[in-house]
């Protein structure tokens, strides 16, 4: 029970990645807070964590693009707990596009919001609260695209290479009470893999040094150590999670 009595926040938290962060935490003690687009996802893991892991559960609906829907997730934790001891900037998305000439304005504002815009605004505010108590973690998930950029995701990994500026700069911001570290992801085999092209797992995988896409449980290990008194020497880190990706 490393996290008990903490309260967890966790943006694209209903499903993936977020899902499997918010029930181990949740395992370990944690009250988590589950922020989504989707409401009804949302209070549907809340339900079902309280159940199995008698901790509270808060579902909140929040856009992170949107600066006020950021603003009232946090003030929605505040009231409801009174402090944030972890925050999980999660939320994110890469939509598809035909070239790179067909990415409109609305597309690229759209993936700079939920990658970048959001985890700034969520991570100044909360930060600043806890290096002005007594300290927290802020973890943000991040991806190989951003330091391996290719034409295929573009915005996308330009969001998450500045997430990953972010991430060494609130460090020093934010120090020497919050640690902010982040986790650079590779493929993950989650619902959104569903959609991937024919041949494409076995491309990916061929490329990996461990021979396989992760699991969403497999980013469990290195969240519960950002998120947790192991790390407690480890601030403006970035972590490979790849499986080795050459």
């Amino acid at each position: 029970m490393k996290l008990r009595d903490k309260v967890v926040v966790v943006t694209g938290g209903s499903r993936g990645l977020g899902k499997a962060m918010v029930e181990a935490f949740a395992a370990e003690g944690a009250d988590v807070v589950i922020a989504s687009r989707k409401l009804d996802s949302c209070e549907r893991l809340a339900t079902e964590i309280r159940e199995k892991y008698g901790t509270r559960a808060l579902s909140v609906a929040c856009n992170v693009s949107d600066w006020a829907q950021c603003d009232a997730l946090i003030e929605a934790v505040y009231a409801e707990f009174g402090r944030v001891d972890v925050l999980v900037n999660n939320a994110g998305l890469s939509p598809l596009y035909l070239s790179l000439d067909q990415v409109g304005e609305a597309l690229f504002d759209k993936v700079i919001g939920v990658n970048l815009k959001g985890p700034f605004r969520l991570t100044s505010v909360i930060g600043t609260r806890m290096a002005s108590g007594p300290g927290g973690s802020i973890i943000n998930i991040s991806s190989i695209g951003a330091i391996r950029a290719d034409g295929q995701a573009l915005p996308y990994a330009a969001a998450k290479a500045g997430l990953n500026t972010l991430t060494e700069g609130f460090a020093q911001a934010f120090g020497p009470t919050v640690r902010t570290n982040a986790i650079q992801c590779g493929p993950f085999a989650t619902d959104i893999a569903a959609g991937w092209p024919d041949g494409l797992r076995e491309r990916l995988e061929a490329g990996l040094a461990l021979g396989r896409v992760g699991d969403p449980g497999d980013i469990v290990g290195a969240a519960l150590y950002f998120a947790t008194d192991a790390s407690s020497f480890c601030t403006g880190a970035i972590l490979r999670l790849d499986g080795g990706m050459r």
